[in-house]
């Protein structure tokens, strides 16, 4: 009866372990306020977290823990309606003026005109890897997992799942340099980019609209401390993967460094004949 009451206690314990690992921990936990004090709410119980965005200051959070290679899900809701000239931004980064980051950031657009995905790739204090994407659905009417997978052979930017983006490790190999050294924070903030945001700034925010407000749910943070459901620190694209990043990159990818010959005149970075 001991040994069968231990056994079942201890399995109780592991399923709970798995819990926490699965759905990591609320808002208030896993998160700092960076700035905008005031603007950042954490609602339902740590479960929900809004960023706002007004004349005087947008805002911003930051992750308690740094994470050396990890994946990270967050289902994000950007902001409605006329959203030109915000900036809503999710990233990994260190610090630094050799730091390595990974960019998600999400540039709103006038009413009915869809916003650009950005994505960059830092690595020692180089960035200038952008690719731009419209999305396949509405982003403002419901929320969405927006992912990224570091691992030490790529980085994969992911969409619901999807591939949008694969930059490898060519480091070794090519002597193309990779954020593979650094551990980075997770970031995130809502802020006035209209200088640049929409359409080159040629669209301001409207800020009779204000404020403007973006919501997050569902972090997760898998990390290679983890010692269980860590097999993400090996994957990469296989044949449906980059078919469906293919896709993706076919319909809905509107820029493209490694395409740019006036930024490049000269030819394109390295990256761009093996990635």
């Amino acid at each position: 009866m001991i040994k069968t009451s231990s056994c079942i206690f201890s399995f109780l314990v592991l399923i709970c372990f798995l819990v926490v690992v699965a759905f990591g921990g609320t808002f208030d936990q896993e998160f700092d306020v960076t700035w905008g004090y005031g603007r950042v709410k954490i609602l339902e119980n740590g479960q929900l977290l809004t960023l706002s965005l007004d004349r005087s200051s947008g805002s911003g959070f930051k992750s308690k823990q740094q994470y050396m290679f990890a994946k990270i899900d967050m289902k994000i809701k950007l902001v409605p309606g006329n959203s030109a000239g915000t900036a809503t931004t999710y990233y990994l980064s260190s610090v630094g003026s050799a730091h390595d980051e990974i960019d998600f950031e999400f540039l709103g657009n006038v009413s009915g005109e869809p916003y650009t995905l950005h994505t960059n790739v830092y690595a020692q204090g180089k960035g200038d890897r952008e690719q731009q994407f419209y999305l396949w659905f509405d982003p403002t009417k419901d929320f969405h997992t927006y992912s990224i997978l570091w691992n030490p052979r790529n980085i994969i930017f992911l969409v619901d799942g999807t591939p949008i983006r694969q930059y490898k490790n060519l480091e070794a190999t090519n002597g193309i340099p990779y954020p593979k050294n650094q551990p980075m924070w997770l970031y995130s903030s809502l802020w006035n980019a209209e200088e640049w945001a929409t359409r080159g700034g040629l669209v301001r925010t409207d800020w009779s609209k204000a404020p403007f407000i973006a919501s997050y749910r569902n972090f997760n943070a898998q990390t290679s401390k983890n010692p269980i459901a860590n097999s993400w620190l090996t994957q990469s694209l296989d044949n449906v993967g980059l078919a469906r990043m293919k896709w993706v990159q076919k319909n809905y990818m509107i820029y493209n460094y490694c395409t740019d010959t006036k930024r490049f005149p000269q030819g394109f970075p390295h990256e761009c004949t093996l990635n």
